[in-house]
């Protein structure tokens, strides 16, 4: 297993989405921390289109870094809109996005299940900022029909999977609090409402979490159709993003139920909003190679040289 940086490491540090000129100061910092991999991301149809207009440029810089880009995010929530105008718009940029992936040379597109139409009184899940350990209150329209809502989703997905046909990419999805889909089993139950070859999962560690999951279970239940992994922690209350070993997620066992199923892919590093960013990417990363040698898992991570203590926490 390799280890890779996650889009929030930006978001993070620059705001939602970065500017460009933050991208690529984003994209030289992530190289300067020891990554040789990270995903990217185009966030609703403004940056998506100036990230379509740069990407040359973007993978020209990669290319210079010796950086992989392995994963790209067309962030369109528009996909799950009951109305449909508002859903063929966002499966226009969808088509974009894939063609940005392409470009970049990833080897998945990745997408969410986002937010339910619900009125939220106060803060609402992923909107003009990305917040974690955000409480939540809501009214539900008397006309909401949830398997209506169910239908479009499974709708929207398909209909992504058809414009990435023969792209040679997989499409992911991840699990996050608040949104669709938020659990592994409601991931599955849409896989087998999609059924298609092509539709992987992101299994994201601090979302499942906080959902009380039992994360070797989710890998179990998941098995083969993991295809990117997002590692950060929590103790299981909120879906706040810490470096992996400052909660209570259980490493060990993930990993080992990893290598059960034959994962030999990325494990994300998807750390965000907490004041020793920086430091936390690196003490994460080596806080999973560490686990990961006293299990026997191989984890990849050229950087392990610039932490100091052998992996363990300061």
């Amino acid at each position: 297993m390799k280890l890779a940086c996650c889009w929030l490491y930006a978001i993070s540090r620059y705001g939602y989405p970065p500017s460009l000129e933050d991208t690529f100061t984003a994209i030289r910092r992530m190289h300067d921390l020891g990554f040789e991999a990270i995903e990217l991301e185009g966030v609703r149809r403004d940056n998506l289109l100036h990230v379509a207009e740069h990407r040359h440029e973007i993978r020209a810089l990669c290319d210079d870094l010796g950086l992989t880009i392995i994963n790209f995010c067309p962030i369109l929530p528009d996909i799950v809109n009951p109305d449909g105008r508002a859903r063929r718009d966002a499966l226009d940029l969808f088509r974009l996005g894939v063609e940005i992936a392409r470009d970049f040379g990833c080897a998945t597109v990745q997408t969410d299940s986002y937010t339910p139409p619900l009125r939220f009184l106060g803060a609402q899940p992923y909107g003009s900022a990305i917040e974690f350990g955000t409480q939540f209150q809501v009214q539900v329209d008397p006309a909401f029909d949830w398997d209506r809502l169910w239908g479009t989703l499974v709708e929207s997905i398909r209909s992504c999977l058809e414009l990435m046909d023969g792209s040679g990419m997989m499409l992911t999805l991840e699990p996050r609090v608040g949104e669709l889909v938020a659990n592994t089993d409601a991931l599955l139950r849409l896989m087998g409402a999609v059924d298609s070859p092509i539709f992987g999962a992101v299994l994201d560690a601090a979302h499942l979490h906080a959902q009380k999951e039992i994360l070797p279970l989710s890998v179990e239940k998941l098995g083969t159709r993991i295809q990117f992994v997002h590692a950060a922690d929590n103790d299981g209350r909120d879906n706040v993003h810490l470096a992996p070993g400052r909660g209570t997620v259980d490493w060990a066992g993930v990993l080992v139920a990893l290598r059960k199923h034959g994962y030999d892919g990325y494990i994300g590093l998807d750390v965000g909003h907490v004041p020793d960013l920086d430091a936390q990417y690196l003490e994460g990363a080596a806080f999973l190679a560490d686990v990961g040698r006293k299990v026997g898992v191989q984890i990849d991570w050229p950087g392990t040289a610039l932490v100091s203590g052998g992996g363990t926490r300061p």
